[in-house]
């Protein structure tokens, strides 16, 4: 079979405002980026704003391996399996950011027959939303290290600056470092700080979570980046910089067309990482979709205890859209590895015992598809188990999956063949959606707002990941008591740990139960409208591995990128 790239080059796309025209947007509502991307003006919810709403599917997954069980690629085939059905379907997507892309995992566009094109676009720049974000975002850190060395009118503590500086590739030596060295004079106030990977701004869960351009200028109004010598809240708005802000992202606040390989619509915005932000595109592609089509199907990021709960507890409740139905994506493999009978490691080819048939290991893995399916629950919606093929999987072992989901509540469980059949491998698991999303759940959030900062992390942290003890280091503690002491505490918590474990250590694998949590900082995101709370080792800025992606990545003698996976 072709690589992912080969199969997205070998289709010429469709001019995208045909695209537009099948799913009834106007060319005056749209901003053509070149042939074959585009953006979507906000225009086009006054002009549907009476229209009924499709049904809303959310794709989540299982707990991941390092490698990705093909959740975008489900997201993309399941939307291509109802349009084959006679459904108006259209899913909607997160950018991808290039720390992956040029890192471990490679890009995000889906896969095989189930992806969205031009590929080499959607994984590179599109049409410079993350660049947006980083210049807004930087350009508020250089407001305040300027404001501070030009008197600190506003009496900012140096010592409690929180916002840093962002970049959007793995760059782990600029985590901790030290700004403003030289002549003190000249080169500005020597100050400790660091960066972040760009979908880790608050700018860009800002972003996301707008649902107009002058919601976007309020939130980053309310932007705290530190605290004055009296203990109260600083703000970009107190810095004259929210307008700013606000200018550089006008465009970037448009969500962005594209197509599928069978010439289907995709909406694209906004940026991942659900294990340290929501990991979820942004409102306003949902609420155009939603608006357009019969059905959306959009995708959270990583396990459903990351960014489906995230999708729940801070996206539905900002936008006050009501999900349908929930796809959790499961593979053979990864169950397997929920052994912890094997490791999985990016790179290195796999064990064995992961490519043949192992029903003992299969079903002692299982056990974190059961807890998934538990947590899903909690929220009041139904969930359909999709099985994402591999050509290694057996019979056997794909009827035990359906069987131990079934048995375990989960409304149907079907087979995916999107990778290798694109819509025609997603049939099966579109019918099944339609008649879940059909009946009438109980959807609600997992906790409500007004519970204290700690009551909403071990909330979460015993129901939804199976924690014992909860702990909180020093600098969690005193953050806990200023955002309590200033009433910013009343706000959606966003977890921040690893993706690889329901626990926040990777190596916890299955269903870990009875561990001990750390909570190691409290980080305070107000424009946003949540409070990220970071635990265990995650890390805000990823590192490169041993051998980049990017590493593979090239441009051919016809000038056409090739090693993009």
């Amino acid at each position: 079979m072709n690589s992912d790239l080969e199969i997205a080059q070998s289709v010429t796309p469709k001019p995208i405002a045909e695209i537009a025209e099948v799913i009834g947007l106007k060319q005056s509502e749209l901003e053509l980026y070149g042939t074959h991307v585009a953006k979507i003006k906000l225009d086009v919810l006054k002009r549907t704003q009476r229209r009924r709403m499709g049904h809303y599917i959310d794709v989540t997954a299982i707990t991941p391996t390092p490698l990705g069980e093909g959740k975008t690629v489900t997201t993309v085939g399941l939307a291509l399996g109802l349009n084959r059905i006679g459904k108006k379907a259209v899913c909607t997507l997160r950018q991808p950011s290039l720390g992956p892309v040029f890192g471990i995992k490679g890009g995000a566009a889906g896969g095989g027959f189930s992806q969205v094109i031009p590929m080499e676009e959607f994984n590179l720049h599109l049409t410079g939303d993350f660049h947006a974000v980083s210049a807004a975002n930087n350009l508020l850190a250089a407001f305040i290290d300027n404001h501070i060395q030009k008197g600190n009118k506003l009496n900012i503590d140096p010592f409690t600056v929180s916002w840093k500086r962002v970049v959007d590739v793995n760059d782990r030596s600029l985590r901790k470092i030290v700004t403003g060295l030289g002549n003190r004079r000249a080169d500005g106030i020597p100050r400790e700080t660091g960066f972040d990977i760009t979908a880790a701004s608050e700018v860009m869960a800002i972003l996301a979570l707008a649902t107009d351009l002058h919601d976007l200028r309020e939130r980053l109004g309310h932007i705290v980046v530190g605290m004055n010598m009296d203990g109260k809240p600083v703000t970009a708005e107190d810095l004259q910089c929210a307008g700013a802000m606000a200018v550089l992202l006008k465009d970037a606040v448009k969500p962005n067309l594209m197509q599928t390989l069978e010439g289907t619509a995709c909406i694209v915005h906004a940026g991942p990482f659900a294990n340290i932000a929501h990991g979820n595109s942004s409102i306003l592609a949902d609420m155009i979709a939603l608006k357009l089509a019969d059905y959306v199907v959009t995708e959270s990021g990583f396990g459903a205890d990351m960014g489906f709960e995230k999708f729940c507890d801070i996206k539905c409740r900002m936008s006050g859209l009501k999900p349908d139905a929930v796809v959790l994506v499961v593979t053979v493999r990864a169950l397997k590895a929920h052994s912890a009978l094997f490791k999985v490691v990016a790179g290195r080819p796999l064990d064995k015992g992961l490519t043949q048939e192992n029903i003992p290991a299969l079903r002692k893995g299982s056990a974190n598809m059961l807890k998934h399916i538990e947590n899903i629950g909690y929220f009041g919606l139904p969930v359909v188990v999709a099985v994402n093929r591999f050509p290694t999987d057996t019979e056997a072992e794909i009827e035990l999956v359906r069987t131990i989901a079934l048995e375990a509540g989960a409304a149907a469980a079907e087979v995916s063949d999107v990778y290798a059949k694109g819509g025609a491998g997603g049939e099966a698991l579109a019918e099944a959606v339609v008649k879940a999303a059909s009946k009438k759940n109980t959807f609600d959030f997992f906790y409500p707002v007004n519970f204290s900062i700690k009551e909403k992390i071990e909330f979460i942290a015993h129901k939804l990941y199976g924690a014992g003890e909860v702990y909180y280091e020093p600098l969690a503690e005193r953050q806990i008591k200023v955002l309590t002491e200033n009433e910013l505490h009343k706000l959606p918590i966003c977890m921040a740990k690893t993706h690889l474990s329901l626990s926040h250590d990777p190596n916890l694998k299955g269903r870990p139960h009875g561990f001990r949590m750390p909570v190691r900082e409290v980080r305070a995101s107000i424009g946003a409208g949540f409070l990220s709370v970071l635990c265990g080792e995650i890390r805000t800025l990823p590192g490169l591995p041993s051998v980049p992606g990017g590493t593979k990545v090239d441009i051919d003698k016809d000038g056409r990128v090739v090693g993009l996976f």
